[in-house]
């Protein structure tokens, strides 16, 4: 896996904070609410059985449901403040980029390629947005989520907790072993879609030379070349997904089997309630979301990072022809006459 340059994140971040925060402390209540809801229904469940009257069932119900209510409307807010965080960093990295181009002299584009120059611009920019929003909120999402559940499912009982998420490190050894490889999967379909529409560009710009000469046929040859390889990147990278992804949900299936299997003789023997043992399943499945899409979190982020740099390297050329900011006047009047 490729070294995280949170200097640069943070960098983008940075003039966002206030909204991130607010962002982040959203999160924290939505996984607070989540935490508190299984310990409801955990002391709701135990109190079932020694009788109970409907009133008190329908006023547990109610409030079951306005807890999930304000967790869903807060998680609601928090996804629209750290995504739209993400939307306008996009937006002013984009308008940065344009004002940066205008600077740079012809003969540069002409030696980058235009596809090159356009990819960086835009599929570029729009995963250095989902790095800002959607991979920065899911990753706290489950650093908070393991954070606060896991000190709830101990305290009921520590030893199903741990044979619950006994084989959540097997997910993370998984994913590292495929996240590099998709790291760099990722950036050859990049240069290969680069390239493939530097062709196109340059097509399109030609097309009346590309006639004139008869170079339809060499021109389809290339094409045809290029098109082949950015489809076996793509492939390549979409066959990486879908191997990890399933193996990511397989684990965390055979960890909630493993809890009903074990917790079932647990409650046999009766060193666990009812309530327990619903409340553990309620927070294993809480934490199967967060842990089986960490892959495709680890993947988006990892794929921000990749176009991240590519924009900086953007960014960072210098053009040849610089215009002075504060031009010389001539030591003396030019004279002519016609």
């Amino acid at each position: 896996m490729g070294a995280i340059r949170l200097d640069l994140i943070r960098r983008y971040l940075r003039p966002h904070r206030k909204v991130v925060l607010i962002g982040v402390a959203a999160l924290v209540v939505v996984n607070l609410l989540s935490v508190s809801i299984p310990l409801l229904v955990r002391r709701v469940i135990d109190d079932l059985q020694d009788g109970f009257a409907l009133e008190d069932v329908l006023a547990q119900a109610g409030l079951i449901v306005a807890l999930a209510t304000v967790m869903g409307a807060v998680r609601l807010y928090s996804r629209m403040l750290v995504f739209g965080v993400g939307r306008q960093v996009e937006a002013e990295l984009k308008q940065q980029i344009f004002d940066h181009l205008l600077k740079q002299e012809p003969g540069w584009v002409q030696t980058t390629g235009s596809g090159e120059v356009i990819s960086r611009a835009t599929s570029d920019v729009e995963n250095v947005r989902r790095l800002l929003g959607f991979a920065v909120l899911s990753l706290t999402n489950t650093v908070l989520a393991y954070a606060l559940t896991l000190p709830a499912m101990l305290s009921i009982d520590a030893w199903l907790t741990l044979a619950a998420v006994g084989l959540y490190p097997l997910m993370l050894m998984v994913v590292r072993l495929f996240g590099g490889r998709m790291m760099r999967q990722q950036r050859r379909q990049q240069e290969a879609l680069a390239s493939l529409s530097d062709l196109i560009q340059e097509d399109l710009s030609g097309i009346s030379a590309i006639k004139i000469y008869g170079q339809e046929s060499t021109e389809q040859t290339a094409f045809a070349g290029r098109n082949r390889i950015y489809r076996d990147a793509a492939l390549n990278l979409a066959r990486t997904r879908s191997t990890l992804f399933p193996l990511l949900e397989g684990i965390s299936s055979i960890s909630l089997l493993l809890l009903l299997a074990l917790g079932s003789g647990q409650l046999e023997s009766g060193r666990l309630s009812i309530g327990d043992l619903v409340a553990l399943i309620l927070f294993v499945e809480r934490l199967v979301f967060p842990t089986a899409l960490l892959g495709f979190t680890l993947n988006t982020f990892q794929t921000g990072q990749v176009s991240l740099e590519r924009v900086e390297e953007l960014l960072r050329r210098r053009p040849l022809i610089v215009s002075s900011t504060s031009p010389t006047p001539p030591a003396k009047p030019g004279r002519g006459a016609v």
